[in-house]
């Protein structure tokens, strides 16, 4: 039988409908769609822009959408579990609930490869646009040996470790200030896209849609898969189901808002990037919205705001993702699976002080040195992985919990669930044999993680609760 741990369970573990493992109830709606915005809008439109468009070419937009479509999906799902089970634990508790430990802990393990990638990534397109802000406002840029890593012919990549020692100097502090700061930081990045896109629809031309699908159907599915990195990041909100006031009815409404929002902030800067200089231009050049607004007003100074706005909407996504990671650590190893050093939260901050400090360390090593292009697809194929198991446990635990109390609940059901998984296939197979060989891999040593220390380290097993009917006792516990 799978170690299944009952939702009731959960909640009754972390406290959630309390005050929540010596966390604090802090977060609103308007913070928490913020949040949602601080951890989605960042490095995937102000850098990865322009590979979506190398890919795709002015159907980008088309990419963009199928991406959403495919996020839609697994948000309707997140959004009901994260009603239903408002913990931190995100995703990795939706799976121990719905499908067992073995699956909750491979869901954590793809979890560490996700957020861990993508906040070095983030933070490496950080020092892309600091140098563009430095060149904007003094003619100067970084050493390239101090802002590159061996792989990109530099020796270490300095600014991408400062920003994510910023973030996480931030949040030891405490979630209150990290949520203002998130806030901030979301507002400031919305009214640059707004005003990038103001500048480029004042010279748009229809003409440099043509041709609008240059690589056909093939390079709009490859352009759809450079495009999803952009989307990830909303499944952090349900991170916050310890620390929100209400989560039952403020998860679902903040990831239901933030994808519309984003969805249609994207398309419109792709179609005011292209229709103001046109798609080869665009295609493959760094720090594309500075140089976009460049060409078109014909001064640096627009390029300048446009990078600022950069500097400080990739910085947000720092924060906000690597919140989300520390939550989930401190999940799993609430549950045994990972050590306890995770779990422990000062009583000063409120916040797990020690863990928080580790993932910064440990995601600044690959930001400062490794060149991640080569893994972008691994991270890409695990975060579908997680958002395909995702789909699966609304489902199961539809059948096996039908009382349970949801907030939300995915429409069309099963059908959008069901979708929401074809979806993720479809865009694992287009990143190609070789990154299922290398995910393949990764899982094999998830597993073996787990079964030589999760496994044998569980409170599940140690309670004797291997499945759903004999959590009562534990439960009445908690």
């Amino acid at each position: 039988m799978p170690r299944i741990k009952s939702p009731h369970l959960l909640v009754a573990e972390s406290g959630a409908d309390r005050e929540g493992h010596g966390l604090r109830r802090t977060m609103g709606l308007f913070q928490l769609i913020c949040f949602g915005i601080g951890a989605i809008v960042g490095t995937g439109i102000f850098v990865g822009l322009s590979d979506s468009v190398a890919q795709a070419g002015p159907a980008v937009v088309v990419s963009f959408v199928l991406a959403a479509v495919t996020c839609v999906f697994t948000a309707l799902s997140f959004a009901e579990l994260g009603g239903a089970i408002p913990v931190s634990g995100s995703s990795y508790s939706f799976a121990y609930a719905g499908l067992g430990e073995s699956t909750a802990f491979l869901v954590g393990w793809c979890l560490l490869l996700e957020y861990g990638i993508s906040i070095s990534a983030v933070a490496v397109g950080w020092s892309q646009y600091v140098n563009e802000l430095l060149r904007s406002l003094t003619g100067l840029q970084l050493p390239h040996a101090l802002s590159a890593g061996p792989g990109d012919g530099g020796i270490v990549n300095l600014p991408a470790v400062i920003v994510i020692a910023m973030a996480a100097v931030l949040l030891v502090r405490g979630v209150r200030e990290s949520a203002r700061a998130t806030a901030a930081m979301a507002a400031v990045k919305l009214v640059i896209l707004l005003a990038f896109c103001a500048i480029g629809f004042s010279a748009f031309k229809d003409g440099n849609l043509v041709p609008f699908s240059p690589a056909g159907l093939g390079g709009i599915g490859a352009g759809t898969t450079a495009a999803f990195f952009s989307y990830i990041g909303f499944d952090a909100i349900t991170t916050a189901g310890e620390e929100a006031k209400n989560p039952r009815r403020d998860i679902p409404v903040a990831i239901l808002v933030c994808m519309g929002v984003v969805t249609l902030l994207y398309c419109a800067v792709a179609l005011a990037a292209i229709g103001a200089i046109g798609g080869d231009q665009v295609a493959g050049r760094p720090a594309a919205l500075s140089y976009v607004v460049n060409q078109v007003t014909g001064s640096a100074i627009g390029g300048g705001v446009i990078a600022f706005g950069a500097v400080v909407a990739i910085a947000s996504v720092v924060l906000a993702v690597m919140y989300g990671q520390t939550r989930i650590l401190m999940s799993m190893s609430r549950d045994g699976l990972i050590p306890r050093v995770f779990e422990k939260v000062s009583p000063r901050t409120a916040t797990p002080v020690a863990g928080t400090l580790i993932v910064a360390a440990v995601f600044a090593l690959p930001a400062a040195f490794a060149s991640l292009d080569a893994v972008m697809n691994l991270c890409t194929i695990g975060t579908l992985a997680i958002m395909a198991v995702v789909n699966i446990a609304v489902i199961a635990l539809r059948r096996r919990e039908p009382a349970l109390a949801r907030t939300f609940r995915v429409p069309l059901y099963p059908v959008a669930p069901l979708l929401g998984v074809g979806f993720c296939l479809n865009l694992m197979y287009e990143t190609g044999w070789t990154t299922w060989i290398q995910f393949a891999v990764f899982l094999a040593v998830g597993l073996l993680v787990y079964l030589g220390y999760g496994r044998r380290n569980s409170t599940l097993a140690a309670a004797g609760t291997l499945t759903p009917d004999a959590t009562d006792a534990v439960l009445q516990e908690a």
